[in-house]
Formats: C-alpha cells, sequence, structure tokens
C-alpha cells in the first residue's frame, strides 16, 4: 500500500512539555476516569506532533500522529526484516502465525500516566522473529517502522532481544482492533508505551540506535517505565 507523505507533522516538543505530560495523566489516574478524559482533551490541543487522543474502552487512550488511521489489507499485509541481517524476511500474516506463538499477560503503561492491567496480548517474540532472519555481528540496533508512513521507534539490539518484547497480533484473545495497531505491532513489555509502535510494517538491524518519533521530540530513548521520563511507576510491569 501507499504510505503517507514522509514528513514530520507539529515541532519539537521539549523535555519540560514531555514532563508535564507526565504530570497531568499521572492526575488523570489518580483522581479517576472522568478527570484523565479531560486531559485527553487538553494534551491533545497542546502537544505539538499529536494528531488526536481518542478516548476508549477498556481504559486504553488512543494516540495517534496522523489524521486518523491507517488502512491495510490483510491479503496483502507484509513485515520486511531487512538490514544487517544474514536472510531478509517479507512476512505475511500467514508467515508469522507460523512461527512459535507466546503470550504475555501484563500491564500497559503510558509515559503519560494512565495504565491498563493485565492486558493478554499473544503474537511471535521479536527475538524469534530476529534469529528467523539471523541477525549479522556488526549488527547493534533495531529501527521500526509504521505503515502510517510517519512514526518510527528504535531498540538497543539488547533490548530487542529480551523475551518481553512481542510481535503483537492479538490482544484479549482476538485479532488486533484499528486502533491498537492492527494488524501487527510492537508490544515492549518493561518500557512506556511509545515504544509500542503500532501498525508496525518493516524491522531494520542496523548498527547504531536511530531515534524514534517521539525521542526528536524530547522522549527518552531508554524508555524504562520509572527511570525514564519523570516516571515514578513501579518498573516491573
Amino acid at each position: 500500500m501507499p504510505r503517507a507523505a514522509n514528513r514530520e507533522r507539529g515541532t519539537p516538543v521539549g523535555r519540560r512539555v514531555v514532563l508535564a505530560m507526565v504530570g497531568l495523566g499521572a492526575v488523570g489516574v489518580a483522581a479517576g476516569r472522568w478527570i484523565s478524559s479531560g486531559i485527553s482533551d487538553v494534551v491533545s490541543s497542546t502537544v505539538p506532533g499529536l494528531a488526536s487522543v481518542i478516548p476508549a474502552a477498556g481504559g486504553f487512550r488512543i494516540y495517534t500522529v496522523t489524521d486518523g488511521y491507517p488502512s491495510y489489507d490483510r491479503a496483502k499485509y507484509r513485515l520486511t526484516i531487512t538490514g544487517l541481517v544474514d536472510k531478509p524476511l517479507s512476512l505475511s500474516l500467514a508467515d508469522l502465525a507460523a512461527l512459535p506463538q507466546t503470550g504475555l499477560t501484563k500491564d500497559f503503561q503510558c509515559v503519560t500516566g494512565w495504565r491498563v492491567e493485565s492486558v493478554p496480548w499473544s503474537g511471535v517474540l521479536l527475538t524469534d522473529v530476529l534469529r528467523a532472519a539471523g541477525v549479522q555481528s556488526s549488527a547493534a540496533a533495531v529501527s521500526f517502522t509504521s505503515f502510517d508512513g510517519i512514526y518510527t521507534e528504535s531498540l538497543t539490539l539488547d533490548q530487542a532481544m529480551n523475551d518481553q518484547v512481542l510481535v503483537a497480533t492479538s490482544m484479549y484473545g482476538e485479532p488486533l482492533e484499528t486502533q491498537h495497531g492492527a494488524p501487527v505491532r510492537l508490544y515492549v513489555v518493561p518500557m512506556y508505551g511509545y515504544k509500542s509502535i503500532k501498525w508496525l510494517d518493516g524491522i531494520q538491524v542496523t548498527d547504531k540506535v536511530e531515534p524514534g518519533y517521539w525521542e526528536r521530540r524530547g522522549y527518552d530513548i531508554d524508555a524504562y517505565i520509572g527511570a525514564s521520563n519523570g516516571g515514578t511507576e513501579d518498573p516491573n510491569v
């Protein structure tokens, strides 16, 4: 499918704005969902680079950096694995389903403060995908792209090889819904949600970390919960 224009929207978000978002989110968690809903309106109207924050059932808030959700065709979808690998791959949804499947039930924590507890995810461990492609000895990092055409993310190779990083295809026992990144998204358990890129279509193994969309706007590259972005939550979620 054609990509959206490869341009970045908004202006850079400084660290003070990031920390302000964390503080607002923490108030929402403490005071209840009705305040959190109001916080979404504030964040969406004041944070450059964030196109929308949409309340959703189950405690999730749906963030996008484009106008709406990207479209896709399940039959044509491919997840490509390229870069410093022995065997570049182009995986269909059937190919992903044929790889060893793993389930993880963990909390999902947003850097703005809200958390959804005990979310059951399933899919393929990123380590299994990378091993299928054969990571070369010169590799040091992994970059990720979204088929929204704009959002990007990255991990060090050590972080990517953690068995708490999932190439997720389902949530709550059902295929991912569009707003949650269907048909495939990343789920990085020990890090804030902005690392868990939605609408995943590309994995590139590289020799250095390339800062992602929000890192270029003030967020920490190493986004461990409770240890970055002013967070105070327990990192062992």
